[in-house]
């Protein structure tokens, strides 16, 4: 009896033994390991052809993981992949492709990374919780996965092309091709020769531009030194003219006062002049004076109509006649005379004559003007005196009749002698005067610039 339960018990123990021993095969075979833990992710690819449960997956060429299912949808299909042991990190930025090995070979997963992470260890453990999806592939994540070409496709790739090949449309096409190329070999050869020539016509022309270009620096070098030395003559000038105008300063003072007290004087002969205006006995003066030169006026007039004869337009056209043969002479006299003024330094002399006659020639205005105005005050004064000492009566009036008489006789014989001076002018040759004329040295610089101590001034004033 006890025998037997021994037996019994030995046959049980071995049947659990067994059991034990084949169950943990099958987990080894499985992939169970109690000490290695290992995390899961899925992978979508266009189709799964060739892909087997328990197929590899490899990451930088190292088995890491393998196949764990397979899934078919409409669109994709997904293959779920573990990754043991859960230490192994793979980046987020990878190449996922489905290979295979040989040409009869199995098919397997290679991961291959895009870019190197920066501190591995700071990405976090791919089952912890506060794993960064955006870094690492995590526990559970989804990635995309690409085919490469397998033997199948391969096959009908090689197929495809010996199709197209052997078809008479594809050997129309190559001897099409073969044609064009001989005629553009043909036309390559011809541009050959037209480049060839057109390098020789574009070496001489370059040669002539070359030439051409060094005759225009020359040029431009020429002109540079012409404008240097024509800048450093302005320079000598400028310190010339600064150098004249500092001697000539005091020049330049004395006749800006001089002009000043010409206007002092002008002012002052103002100031006298107007209360002498004011007058009234000067007023009348004035009256008369007017009636005096209307009575002028109706004498021109008379005189115009006695001129307006056809006598008188005779002698006028013989005036004009004797005119235009004076003007002939002045201009032979203008060629001599253009003859006897080649000479720069003669020009110069005859400037300075000129400029002198027309600053005696402004001073005799001024006296002129001034001699008016004392005439002027002269005959105001006798009038005034005329006025104190004018008779009464008779004798007033036939003062008044004489004078009346007197102006009448002035008017005829101004008439007369009026008629007398209209008389025929016959041209008369002018003398060669150029041997006469004498030497006039040239004026300096200095002499032009110094008009107060060379020639009259026209705004000094004259002394009675």
């Amino acid at each position: 009896m006890r025998a037997r339960t021994i037996r019994e018990g030995s046959v049980g123990l071995l049947i659990l033994l067994g059991l034990v021993v084949f169950g943990g095969l099958f987990l080894w075979l499985r992939g169970f390991s109690p000490g290695r833990r290992s995390y899961q992710a899925t992978i979508r690819f266009p189709n799964a052809e060739g892909m087997q449960v328990g197929a590899p997956v490899r990451y930088r060429g190292v088995v890491t993981g393998k196949i764990s299912a397979i899934r078919v949808s409409a669109n994709y299909a997904e293959v779920d992949i573990r990754v043991q042991p859960a230490s192994v990190i793979i980046p987020r930025n990878v190449t996922i492709e489905a290979k295979q090995s040989g040409l009869v070979g199995e098919t397997f997963i290679d991961i291959t990374p895009n870019a190197q992470l920066a501190d591995a260890s700071a990405t976090g453990n791919p089952l912890s919780r506060d794993c960064n999806d955006q870094l690492i592939i995590c526990d559970g994540s989804y990635l995309q996965g690409t085919n490469s070409v397998t033997l199948t496709e391969l096959i009908g790739s090689v197929i495809r092309f010996t199709n197209l090949f052997s078809s008479p449309e594809f050997f129309g096409n190559v001897q099409t091709l073969t044609r064009n190329f001989a005629a553009a070999a043909e036309g390559v050869d011809t541009l050959a020769g037209e480049v060839t020539v057109l390098s020789k016509t574009v070496r001489s022309e370059l040669g002539t531009l070359s030439n051409s270009a060094q005759r225009s620096a020359d040029s431009v070098g020429q002109a540079a030194q012409q404008i240097g030395t024509t800048a450093g003559q302005f320079g000598l000038t400028a310190q010339e003219l600064q150098g004249l105008i500092a001697e000539n300063r005091t020049s330049l003072v004395s006749t800006l006062d001089s002009l000043n007290q010409t206007v002092g004087s002008v002012q002052s002969i103002v100031s006298t002049l107007a209360p002498t205006i004011e007058e009234g006995e000067f007023l009348a003066n004035l009256e008369t004076l007017s009636a005096n030169a209307a009575e002028a006026s109706a004498n021109l007039r008379n005189l115009s109509e006695a001129v307006g004869t056809p006598e008188n337009l005779l002698l006028l056209q013989q005036t004009l006649d004797s005119a235009r043969a004076t003007f002939q002479n002045a201009q032979k006299i203008t060629s001599d005379l253009d003859e006897l003024t080649g000479d720069p330094n003669f020009r110069q002399n005859i400037l300075r004559l000129v400029n002198g006659l027309s600053g005696l020639v402004s001073s005799t205005q001024e006296l002129q003007q001034q001699t008016q105005v004392a005439q002027m005050l002269n005959s105001t004064a006798i009038a005034l005196e005329a006025t104190e000492a004018a008779p009464t009566g008779p004798e007033a009036s036939k003062t008044k009749r004489n004078q009346t008489e007197q102006s009448d006789t002035s008017a005829q014989d101004e008439k007369q002698d009026d008629k007398s001076e209209v008389e025929t002018v016959q041209p008369t040759p002018l003398p060669d005067t150029r041997s006469q004329l004498p030497a006039v040295s040239a004026p300096s610089a200095q002499d032009l610039l110094l008009p107060s101590q060379t020639w009259p001034n026209p705004n000094r004033p004259v002394q009675k």
